[in-house]
């Protein structure tokens, strides 16, 4: 049940917290902690010359636990310190006097030859920047390019906003404990993490229980159990019917959007468009019905039709008044609705009569530009999408390559497995037919948000370098058998 779950560093010291009044010994989790630091780093390095930057804080006592364990293995260990051990208070004043070596004020000369650094200076906590002697060292670990592992997170990371409070290390390896925090998986922040390693030190998973994490890495876990699959009894009318709005000039966005709402499995896909494009639209995939609407009066009469369930507006579409008329008459019929790009720019100037119009599901697709015309929620990614869906009253998939997906209740999901090949044209018109697919066969707006955005990155990954938007579409059904396949284990 919590397997994807995200910790804020508040929820984390929650659970240290629960452990400790349960009956787990905190100084049993920091020795567990530096266990699995420990071993982590002999799974990967022989040994060599260590060197160890302990902070002041519980993140040091972690650190003096790991040079004890990695000396008793034959491991050259040099600690360096900041500030005065004798200061260090509680389990970290323990584990300080545990360790038999030398202990050196911290300076960049510690980091002379070519050492593996442990940074155990800073832990998640950090909220002011790093300075001193700590950013100087921190500052060589970079510019040498040395082999670092992080111990929680690398020291000056923001462990809820993945912000780099002045510098951080750029490390090969972070060890974390119980479950990840959304600093791992955000930008900056993961890309200083390197891999990133969940140890198990102790803290029971009954702990969750109370604290009601609401944040998630996006994947499987999250979304599998309801995702759809084609039934022996069912048929294309069954699978929904999706309908697009396609634009005057930009005719491939909402043809890529059909593909990825077909490949997705809606039954039924249809393109609905200004007359004098219809032979544009009609050349395209035969797969896809296209429907000329003369005005927006005609497109409110085509949607109409109980079984149309399901629309996509904005790909292609034009800032125009005729966008407006559409998404307007889609929202009033109450059809689940996925708004994307030109059907949320045309509202910039009238936010709330978009938000008041939201009734039924509803999931926008905004990249950060197009997400600040019409919301001024500030703070990180996650609160900004978070206060959004409470606003406007739909799922927002704020779009990067740390998409985040919130949902109106507060859950978060934060999607990591996008490669930079996305950044290509119409990758984005392919996440929302996909998204309004899903919808179309009744997946509810936050976990169709998350499953396509996952799908999607999943098939990014397959197709590889040289990708461009219609390779996304080819790719889905390689992606699709793996989670058929993760369904069918997951059963077993």
């Amino acid at each position: 049940m919590y397997k994807n779950v995200l910790l804020t560093v508040a929820e984390m010291y929650a659970a240290d917290a629960a452990a400790a009044a349960s009956g787990v010994p905190t100084l049993d989790l920091m020795e567990a902690a530096g266990t699995a630091i420990a071993r982590e780093i002999r799974r990967r390095w022989r040994p060599r010359r260590t060197v160890i930057l302990c902070g002041p804080g519980n993140n040091g006592g972690d650190g003096f636990v790991v040079a004890r364990l990695l000396e008793s293995r034959g491991w050259p260990i040099r600690v360096g310190m900041l500030g005065d051990v004798d200061k260090l208070k509680g389990d970290a004043a323990v584990n300080a006097k545990r360790w038999s070596g030398a202990v050196d004020s911290l300076t960049p000369d510690l980091l002379s030859g070519e050492p593996l650094v442990v940074d155990a200076l800073f832990g998640a906590g950090l909220v002011r920047p790093v300075d001193g002697v700590a950013a100087e060292t921190v500052k060589l670990v970079n510019e040498r390019g040395l082999d670092c592992v992080a111990v929680d997170i690398p020291s000056g990371i923001h462990g809820d906003t993945g912000e780099v409070l002045g510098v951080a290390p750029r490390c090969g390896l972070t060890v974390t404990f119980f479950r990840p925090k959304p600093g791992h998986v955000l930008l900056p922040g993961r890309s200083y993490c390197g891999r990133v390693v969940v140890a198990d030190i102790g803290i029971p998973e009954v702990v969750l229980g109370n604290i009601r994490p609401r944040s998630f890495v996006n994947g499987p876990s999250t979304w599998a159990e309801g995702f759809p699959r084609p039934s022996i009894d069912g048929n294309k009318y069954s699978r929904g019917h999706a309908v697009i709005g396609g634009g005057d000039t930009m005719t491939g966005a909402a043809r890529l959007a059909a593909e990825g709402a077909r490949r997705i499995g809606a039954g039924l896909v249809t393109i609905t468009c200004p007359p004098k494009r219809f032979n544009v639209y009609a050349a395209g995939r035969p797969g896809t019905l296209v429907a000329p609407v003369e005005s927006d009066e005609a497109f409110a009469n085509y949607i109409s039709d109980s079984r149309r369930n399901a629309v996509l507006l904005g790909p292609g579409a034009g800032v125009s008044e005729g966008t407006r008329q559409k998404v307007e008459s889609a929202l009033r019929a109450q059809k689940a609705c996925v708004l994307d790009a030109d059907a949320i720019t045309v509202f910039a100037n009238d936010p709330s009569a978009l938000f008041d119009r939201i009734q039924a599901p509803c999931v926008m697709t905004p990249h950060n530009g197009e997400f600040a015309r019409i919301f001024q929620a500030s703070g990180d990614k996650p609160a900004r999408a978070r206060a959004a869906a409470k606003k406007s009253g739909a799922t927002i998939l704020l779009k990067g390559a740390d998409s985040v997906i919130a949902a109106p209740d507060g859950r978060v999901a934060i999607n990591v497995n996008a490669p930079p090949d996305l950044a290509t044209a119409g990758s984005g018109d392919v996440l929302a037919g996909m998204v309004v697919g899903l919808l179309a066969q009744g997946v509810a707006p936050f976990e169709a948000a998350c499953a396509a955005t996952w799908v999607h990155g999943a098939a990014a990954r397959f197709v590889g370098p040289g990708l461009i938007a219609e390779d996304l579409c080819t790719a889905v059904p390689r992606v699709l058998k793996q989670l058929r396949d993760f369904g069918k284990q997951t059963a077993e």
